[in-house]
């Protein structure tokens, strides 16, 4: 399924911009039970690690740290925006799978199945859990997720003010 549109950040997490494809309606629902379907737009992101994230370690943990805090304060911000907007909007937290603000249910976002469907990445297993590879950085690759219900120019205009501040 093509994006509606792709877009960077100055700093280089991509992200694009889908409708809900039918295959991921179910799961959408369980995490986002209120959510309109038909205006709910979908923002996977995806962050170049300095390093493979399937390995452990100290300097992995370290990566993903500061991989995981880029992400929230850009993604707060974008919701932020959003809701000061009157929109819907949300953010998955990477760590637990769970939703940063409509939290009323425990139900997990499965990010890396998401993502293979909205952008074709291919997987792998890695232990018990699956890895997304990404098509230039390999498991390099740190995957995250926003959701909103506002249009779509509205959205444009979100990620401008979070990629203006992000670079502050």
């Amino acid at each position: 399924m093509a994006p509606l549109l792709e877009g960077a950040t100055p700093w280089g997490m991509e992200y694009s911009i889908h409708n809900v494809p039918p295959a991921m309606k179910r799961e959408i629902l369980t995490v986002f039970p209120k959510s309109n379907l038909d205006k709910l737009l979908v923002v996977p992101t995806c962050q170049h690690a300095t390093l493979d994230l399937v390995k452990t370690g100290e300097n992995v943990e370290n990566e993903k740290d500061r991989l995981l805090e880029r992400f929230m304060a850009w993604a707060k911000t974008v919701c932020d925006q959003l809701t000061t907007a009157g929109h819907w909007a949300d953010y998955i937290d990477p760590c637990s799978g769970l939703p940063m603000i409509h939290t009323d249910l425990n139900m997990v976002y499965p990010e890396v199945p998401a993502l293979s469907i909205l952008m074709g990445y291919q997987t792998a297993n890695a232990g018990c859990c699956k890895v997304l590879l990404h098509p230039v950085w390999g498991s390099a690759v740190y995957p995250a997720s926003l959701f909103t219900e506002a249009p779509q120019e509205a959205l444009l205009a979100a990620i401008e003010v979070a990629n203006a501040a992000q670079m502050e």
